[in-house]
């Protein structure tokens, strides 16, 4: 009998408390209310007081609560906070009861941000907890503000932590350190459990300390967790240590940074553990590093900075030597092979006392100070093809000064290399072309300064990399393409505007390599930038020859490279191992997404990487222009002929007037299920011949099932006359149409409704209106919508006509 008098006790105290609270609420609610006009607002109901109190003492009465029957739990439900609102979902559910909407409202008062109309949220209790977890972590929202997001009870962080599947770090690392913290332990182990994204937006310029706590945050996560995608999004300028740290651990290599404690997951085992002699040639390749290479550059990178050097203070000499430690530091913290020669003072900071082998190169020296700066160039200053140069080897005496002044930026190798054109200095003569190209071939970052990765422990990597708006420098690309060699375990690249300029070959040179390892996963590029020293689609076909197992190609370039104009000189040919007119062999691409710059393009070329494409099943152009007709009709058959696995083709921003015959052509294809034409300007010429044409041919068709057509000003005239394919004697199976963009007026659509409706058709899917002149006529466009939507699903928005044609013609 203890349980019925322990339960007896407990409600009246329960009805002592209600009480009390309704008391105080009475007497509060009848105070006048001297700032109102209307006078005093009623008082809260009974049950709206006895729910506040039960809120208010959920640590004694939440198993009372869980008990309760659903329509009175339902009604309590709105009045708990955050903490325990997520604690009886699962007794919610059971009983039927939904918290979504409960969750939406607390997203529209608390957070005040309206999500994306492209984001489908399916759960709003989990997109909220996230949001909150990121806010309580940067301290951007303040709990104890809000009786819903204050409980003495519950930690924020920790409670949150286990619905959080993606996690944004933002300018100087805020929460990195506070997530390593000894307090936050529990938190960062349910992040390791939970977190699948790790994302890095507007990142700046941060301390020694900071990068160690991201050191120590990214081992725990990535190696000891469960993320399995970084992107890095808008870095103008990147900082070479911790760009060069991200990715490493990101790559699975671990070596605890100086003073760092041990991590407690790897075990004592895993601690004392070298790696083992196959593990690091893996990493660094078959090749040894060409010491003439590495001396070369040593000496174009001191040249460039002589000058420089001497009007240094020495007040920033303290704080790029922590700079440059710190980017050693990051790939492995001095681990060196043992057969290559130790780094002199000025690169490794030894101790004073410690001496340098005559046989280290003095211009070594040089060469790892000046690269390891924590500032790079932007993205314009990438290596560029250019006319061949060049210059003196500096030597002797000069060659062995060291710099004296620290603090100076450093450029990217396309500054120096013009820099010192100039400059005359005793001894050898080297090609600028082979320091832009060719003596940093990629084959082992040591040629920058950079300390190889054989004395770091490998341990899980992530399967997603995206960089967006990164510019990669010199030093940056050759430790992607040095990591990407041996990076079995990445599934999807993503390199976004990081103007890579030249040191794109070194990246195919590193995909190749990555191909030919055993378990090599990569399976989807996507690659666009504003310019490439390659066409496009030489560009392409060299990506398929290096991963002929790729399933998903996008690849984008916004302007033409410069061998494309072969009236500029001195444009140099890519290197053979690249570029070549045998055939491609057959690959696997599934996917295959480009967009062309201006320009007539080969249409042979685009033959032949489809006719190797045999697997395709979706193919994008953008943006394609080809010299003739013809040309583009040898795509379409070649498309016909070998690529019988297509399902989805989509033209974009092309000009389709003239190629009247080879749209009909495509429309007849009795494998296709999916086209879009947008912004193809395909009724521009001939509309009255060429639209029964076209209605004619998608009548016959039974296996399209989509049609995109925005921006082709269809007009009134083209939509009813697309009305037709829907006819009595018509074949079609069309279910998704999208007529957006194209001048179409509300009693158009309204008789293309009463057409639908006579032949009486049924339900064929999906209508898309976006961006119409529906506006002229609001009532006329919604009775035209309601008899649509008996016949399908009307898609639409209110978009303001006379508005849009005002920024066009402010535009012209």
């Amino acid at each position: 009998m203890a349980a019925p008098e322990a339960w007896r006790a407990r409600s009246c105290w329960f009805c002592e408390v209600a009480a009390a609270t309704t008391m105080e609420a009475t007497s509060r609610e009848a105070a006048p209310a001297k700032s109102s006009a209307s006078g005093p607002s009623a008082p809260p109901a009974l049950f709206e007081l006895c729910g506040r109190a039960v809120s208010a003492h959920m640590g004694v009465l939440e198993s009372g609560v869980w008990a309760l029957p659903g329509p009175i739990l339902q009604s309590i439900l709105p009045l708990l906070n955050i903490y325990y609102l997520e604690r009886i979902e699962e007794t919610a559910l059971k009983k039927g009861l939904s918290t979504q909407a409960i969750w939406r409202r607390l997203w529209d008062e608390l957070m005040k941000t309206r999500p994306s109309s492209l984001e489908s949220v399916t759960c709003w209790r989990a997109k909220f907890m996230e949001a909150f977890f990121s806010h309580v972590l940067r301290g951007t929202i303040d709990v104890s503000s809000d009786r819903r997001l204050c409980d003495q009870r519950f930690s924020p962080l920790l409670h949150s932590s286990r619905h959080v599947r993606q996690l944004t770090i933002c300018n100087m690392l805020q929460g990195a350190t506070e997530l390593v913290a000894e307090p936050n332990r529990r938190v960062l182990e349910t992040l390791a459990s939970s977190l699948h994204t790790l994302k890095f937006r507007h990142l700046l310029f941060s301390d020694v300390a900071a990068q160690q706590s991201l050191r120590q945050l990214l081992h725990q996560l990535i190696h000891h967790g469960a993320v399995s995608q970084v992107s890095l999004y808008s870095w103008p300028v990147p900082e070479s240590a911790l760009f060069i740290l991200i990715l490493t651990m990101s790559a699975g290599f671990w070596q605890p940074g100086p003073g760092g404690l041990p991590c407690r997951l790897c075990g004592e085992a895993s601690r004392g553990r070298a790696p083992s002699r196959d593990e690091g040639s893996l990493l660094l390749g078959s090749r040894r590093p060409r010491r003439d290479a590495a001396e070369r550059c040593a000496a174009a990178l001191m040249a460039s900075r002589r000058k420089s050097e001497a009007k240094q203070t020495a007040r920033a000499a303290p704080a790029t030597r922590v700079t440059r430690r710190s980017t050693q530091e990051s790939l492995t913290a001095g681990g060196t092979d043992s057969k290559r020669e130790p780094l002199p003072p000025a690169a490794s900071h030894e101790a004073p006392g410690t001496r340098r082998p005559p046989s280290a190169p003095a211009t070594t020296s040089s060469a790892s100070s000046s690269t390891s700066s924590s500032k790079r160039a932007p993205a314009s200053s990438a290596p560029q093809p250019k006319p061949l140069k060049r210059f003196k080897r500096a030597a002797g005496k000069k060659g062995a000064r060291t710099r004296q002044g620290c603090g100076a930026e450093s450029e990217d190798l396309y500054d120096f290399v013009f820099i010192v054109a100039g400059e005359k200095e005793d001894g050898e003569e080297m090609e600028i072309g082979e320091v832009a190209c060719g003596a940093l071939d990629g084959s082992d970052p040591s040629c920058l300064g950079l300390p190889a990765l054989e004395a770091s422990q490998r341990f899980r990597s992530i399967s997603t990399l995206e960089l967006f708006t990164v510019p990669l420098s010199t030093e940056a690309a050759l430790t992607l393409c040095h990591l990407l060699s041996s990076w079995v375990s990445l599934e999807s690249l993503t390199l976004s505007y990081n103007g890579l300029g030249s040191n794109i070959f070194r990246l195919l040179d590193s995909l190749r390599a990555l191909s030919g390892q055993a378990g090599c996963r990569l399976r989807a590029l996507h690659l666009s930038d504003l310019f490439s020293p390659l066409p496009i689609l030489e560009l392409t076909r060299a990506i398929v020859r290096a991963l002929p197992l790729l399933r998903v190609l996008s690849i984008r370039v916004d302007h033409p490279s410069q061998r494309d104009n072969p009236a500029v000189p001195g444009n140099a040919g890519p290197p053979s191992n690249i570029i070549g007119d045998e055939e491609i062999p057959e690959n696997c691409l599934e996917q295959l997404e480009m967009g062309f710059p201006r320009g007539a393009q080969p249409a042979p070329l685009l033959c032949s990487v489809l006719k190797a494409s045999g697997s395709l099943q979706q193919l994008s152009l953008d943006s394609a222009t080809f010299a003739s007709p013809q040309d583009f009709g040898l795509v379409l058959q070649t498309l016909k002929e070998y690529n019988l696995t297509l399902k989805r083709l989509s033209f974009h921003d092309m000009n389709l007037a003239d190629c009247q015959s080879e749209v009909l052509f495509l429309l007849q294809n009795l494998t296709l299920q999916e086209i879009t034409f947008s912004f193809c300007r395909l009724f521009e010429k001939r509309p009255a011949q060429f639209l029964p044409e076209m209605v004619a041919a998608m009548k016959g068709n039974s296996t399209l099932k989509g049609l995109r057509l925005p921006g082709n000003r269809l007009g009134n005239a083209g939509l009813l006359a697309l009305a037709d394919v829907f006819s009595e004697d018509s074949s079609s199976s069309l279910c998704q149409l999208d007529i957006s963009s194209n001048c179409i007026k509300p009693d158009g659509l309204l008789e293309f409704a009463k057409r639908l409706e006579r032949w009486g058709r049924g339900a064929f899917g999906h209508l898309r209106l976006f961006q119409n002149w529906l506006d002229q006529d609001a009532v006329t466009a919604r009775e035209a919508i309601r008899r649509l939507r008996a016949t399908c699903h009307v898609v639409s928005d209110s978009w303001d006509s006379s508005q849009a044609f005002a920024d066009y013609v402010s535009t012209m």
